[in-house]
């Protein structure tokens, strides 16, 4: 199947799209010589696949490809705007696209935004071969695709282009005379601004291209872009892999104690849209989990940031947040009580409930009294030094613990210290810890 030349009234992107694979920029790991995909290609058997990559990165033009390749039937269903009705339209010219002995592609853009009944609808028609499923989806499929159909397909992952590459897309515009020349300090404003979605870049050359037109510029220079496009924007997925990705590397730099970093992820996702109370809610959680009582300040500084945000809003009540980032990442570190509560839940879900010790019950009534509640209780303020050495807090028959282990580091090697000499004082009192 050969696609006839496109008039220059057609959208750029599709005047640029490749026609062979020889043309494709960019996901040479998938599609270069001897890689998984173009073996694919070579192989004369189309098989179901799921292309999992950001936008703008070629997933429908190697769908297309892939039916010119195979000579087959190219049907296209939106998870956006389709149903189950369109996938029945979609059997039905299969079906007589399989009567003429010819092929068929299902192209389905988007598929993690269709239901688990609607990738269900399309199983008997992949195990049949009536067609060959082609799934596009910028989600994990581990998550967003039925693992019933997940099964079927193989799973092909696209980057995001590179700088070189989107310069290249800039070329091939230039030569077919769709775009004025370009200043090169303005080619690489307009990479960095594309963030590598070749779409976002051929869509904004499109725009340049028409307004250049309009105000007879004969070139496009920074000064004229900055003008045309205004604040610069960069793709961010709110709700998608990438932001967790990010907030993953966020938390990760804090941890690794390295301030820059912390500050760059940090801004990154102010810059890409994420909600800066979502931000405030996370750094509260570092500096419990990860900081804890190394430095008990940590929390106290994310707690009054996140209302320094609420009372300022942004931009004002942002920097708030990146004092705390900086602080958080610079700050002692320590885990021992994160890790504490957890192996205290552990292991309270796996020994059972043991009684309150009689000791250390409460009495208010007298026949609480009468029944020992409380009896030999020692009230710790009353004690040498307000400890009780050789008291028993644990339950009767349970063995002695250390759940809480304090590290070297910050404020818990003072507490370190401190459990030290208790532990002596309880020893000296026959009790063992």
């Amino acid at each position: 199947m050969t696609r006839t030349a496109l008039s220059t009234d057609a959208p750029l992107a599709e005047r640029l799209r490749p026609k062979n694979l020889g043309e494709v920029i960019g996901q040479q790991h998938l599609l270069g010589e001897g890689m998984a995909l173009r073996i694919a290609f070579e192989s004369g058997q189309p098989h179901s696949c799921i292309l999992w990559g950001p936008p703008g990165t070629g997933k429908t033009t190697i769908a297309r490809l892939m039916a010119d390749a195979f000579d087959a039937r190219f049907i296209t269903i939106s998870a956006v705007l389709g149903g189950v009705k369109d996938i029945r339209d979609a059997v039905e010219q299969a079906l007589i696209s399989q009567a003429q002995g010819r092929r068929t592609i299902v192209f389905v853009d988007e598929v993690h935004r269709f239901n688990k009944s609607q990738q269900d609808a399309f199983l008997p028609h992949v195990e049949s071969g009536l067609f060959t499923f082609v799934g596009a989806t910028t989600e994990n499929p581990s998550f967003e695709v039925n693992s019933a159909l997940l099964s079927r397909a193989a799973v092909y992952v696209l980057q995001a282009l590179t700088a070189q590459d989107l310069e290249q897309i800039v070329l091939k515009a230039q030569y077919i005379s769709a775009v004025p020349a370009i200043e090169k300090i303005a080619v690489d404003r307009l990479v960095a601004y594309a963030d590598g979605d070749a779409r976002r870049l051929l869509n904004t050359l499109e725009t340049l291209a028409v307004a250049a037109t309009q105000e007879k510029q004969a070139e496009i220079t920074d000064a004229w872009l900055l003008k045309v496009l205004g604040e610069r924007m960069r793709r961010f997925d709110k709700g998608g892999e990438q932001f967790f990705d990010s907030i993953s590397a966020l938390h990760k730099s804090v941890r690794g104690s390295d301030p820059d970093a912390a500050l760059y992820w940090f801004v990154r996702m102010l810059d890409g849209g994420a909600d800066p109370r979502y931000m405030a809610r996370r750094l509260v959680r570092m500096a419990s989990e990860d900081i804890g009582l190394a430095d008990p300040r940590a929390l106290r500084l994310a707690l009054d940031a996140a209302d320094v945000y609420e009372r300022l809003g942004s931009p004002e009540g942002e920097l708030a947040l990146a004092e705390c980032v900086v602080y958080l990442a610079v700050a002692a570190k320590s885990n021992a009580v994160y890790k504490a509560f957890n192996e205290v839940k552990a292991f309270i879900k796996k020994d059972g409930t043991r009684p309150v010790p009689m000791h250390l019950r409460n009495a208010p009534t007298k026949l609480m009294k009468e029944l020992d509640y409380g009896k030999g209780y020692r009230y710790a303020h009353d004690e040498e030094g307000g400890f009780a050495a050789g008291e028993q807090y644990l339950p009767d028959g349970m063995a002695a613990a250390s759940f809480y282990r304090p590290v070297e580091r910050g404020l818990e090697i003072r507490i370190a210290e401190k459990l030290r000499t208790l532990k002596r004082l309880n020893a000296a009192e026959g009790k063992t810890s």
